[in-house]
């Protein structure tokens, strides 16, 4: 192979339902974990984390997920989003695995500590698609009303509203 080629190496892997669960148990450990007033914890834990990983020059795959986290921190974060309640608490639920210390692989070993929590953003994604899919939709629609193009569009207020409402049926 001369100087001037370019390798890659992909690595294929699939989960069983095992496997899965296994994850999943983590998940729900971390979840039992958390107390129920560390929300500021969970959320600069996970920004502290995402930017930790990202300084840590990690496997393409894993900073493609890692950006996944950014609209869960949005969410939470978002004063006209509102998130309250059970809807706030599911998605911090979600999170409490990456701040936690104990997680599967120590996150300082290079270039596979961040393995364990790609698989976990993958599966927090997966089980938070209607919260996802209803932010984006009041992300855009809020744009769409700063912008002025469309004055049939719905007040925020009714949006968010609506959007949470769609969230809730969805998730059931």
């Amino acid at each position: 192979m001369s100087a001037g080629d370019q390798t890659t190496l992909k690595v294929e892997f699939e989960l069983s339902e095992t496997d899965i669960a296994f994850f999943k148990d983590r998940l729900d450990q971390a979840r039992a974990a958390r107390g129920t007033d560390d929300d500021a914890m969970i959320i600069e834990g996970v920004a502290a984390m995402t930017k930790e990983a990202l300084a840590s020059k990690p496997p393409q795959f894993v900073i493609d997920r890692l950006s996944l986290l950014d609209p869960l921190l949005a969410m939470l974060r978002d004063e006209d989003w509102r998130l309250t309640g059970d809807d706030r608490k599911r998605v911090l639920d979600a999170l409490a695995y990456f701040v936690d210390p104990e997680d599967l692989i120590p996150d300082r070993i290079p270039g596979i500590g961040f393995i364990d929590d790609a698989i976990m953003i993958d599966l927090v994604s997966a089980g938070l698609e209607p919260e996802l899919e209803a932010y984006a939709d009041f992300v855009a629609h809020r744009e769409e009303l700063a912008s002025g193009k469309d004055k049939d569009a719905a007040p925020l207020e009714e949006a968010r509203k609506v959007m949470q409402g769609r969230m809730r049926r969805r998730r059931s």
